[in-house]
């Protein structure tokens, strides 16, 4: 047997090919179905797979990384601590290729037009995809690009000419832009379904709430903003987690009260993954907005997602 050979039957070496390192495209888009629909079954269907065919892709991609990614149960599939980790890992190269595949489609068509997007974290995820499938539908030759990142992260993108239009969440336009209010969104405080607040019957009251640890997206972001405003600076972080699915799949573990976003949640809430926790006196509401240069209102394929986001 050769060395290359004998690489890739066993652990790669650490020069060796992404290829044996790096699961492929199918696997890393049947992780993030499973953690979507927290079932491997529907995970399957989805995907138009059978269920061993999609229980023995998850084993092999755990054999590959080193790691149990799902853990499974009559109930459902759960991803672990390390499955949450990389499925936020695996989010960003299947957008990447998603990206890839756009962009080749435009230079084999010999075409120039294109719109580079920067979106925070909850609209890129639950909002973003379907705006992008209707412009796509209205300017098949746009290739697009999709920068993900926190609010603060949006803005310096389009200050530096990085993006030509931007979304973000918070309670604030940042300096230098200007915007437009798109949709509304509420915070919510969830819990797993086994955690005592999951039990409780009165409103959860703002100082119980900031004096205990959470589950918290970074500063910078438009979700911490808000609540950091709703509670005067005093909330506690537990774990401080940089995207939306990573702060969702610890509250699901069990690890302890996240605040999310109402989009994020709405299919754990269904199936009691999750549990919305009344709350008393504290404010959680934020305006969605898209921005862009002050005096540089978006124009070509810019514009026509703008309006998209208002239809």
């Amino acid at each position: 047997m050769g060395k290359t050979e004998g690489r890739a039957e066993g652990r790669s070496a650490p020069g060796g090919s992404l290829a044996h390192r790096v699961p492929d495209l199918g696997a890393l888009e049947l992780l993030l179905a499973v953690a979507r629909l927290g079932s491997l079954g529907g995970a399957a269907r989805e995907l138009g797979i059978t269920q061993p065919a999609a229980s023995s892709r998850i084993r092999s991609m755990e054999r590959q990384l080193g790691v149990a990614l799902v853990d499974r149960s009559p109930r459902g599939s759960r991803l672990t601590d390390a499955g949450a980790l990389v499925t936020d890992w695996a989010r960003r190269i299947v957008e990447a290729a998603e990206a890839f595949d756009v962009g080749a489609q435009a230079l084999r068509d010999r075409r120039d037009s294109r719109l580079r997007v920067a979106a925070s974290m909850t609209i890129a995820e639950y909002l973003l995809p379907g705006w992008l499938l209707a412009l796509r539908a209205q300017r098949p030759d746009t290739a697009v690009s999709l920068l993900a990142g926190n609010s603060a992260a949006v803005a310096d993108r389009l200050l530096s000419d990085e993006a030509d239009l931007g979304f973000v969440e918070g309670l604030t336009v940042p300096p230098g832009l200007d915007s437009a209010v798109i949709a509304h969104d509420r915070l919510i405080v969830v819990t797993a379904s086994a955690h005592p607040w999951a039990r409780r019957r009165r409103p959860l009251a703002a100082d119980e709430l900031a004096a205990t640890p959470l589950i918290l997206r970074e500063k910078g972001s438009g979700t911490r903003q808000v609540l950091d405003v709703a509670l005067g600076g005093l909330a506690r972080p537990l774990i401080e987690l940089s995207s939306t699915t990573a702060v969702k799949a610890a509250a699901v573990s069990g690890a302890g009260p996240a605040v999310l976003s109402e989009l994020a949640v709405r299919e754990e809430l269904a199936m009691r993954r999750l549990v919305s926790i009344p709350l008393d006196g504290v404010r959680l509401h934020r305006s969605l907005r898209a921005v862009w240069p002050v005096g540089h209102r978006p124009t070509g394929p810019a514009r026509d997602l703008l309006a998209l986001t208002r239809g």
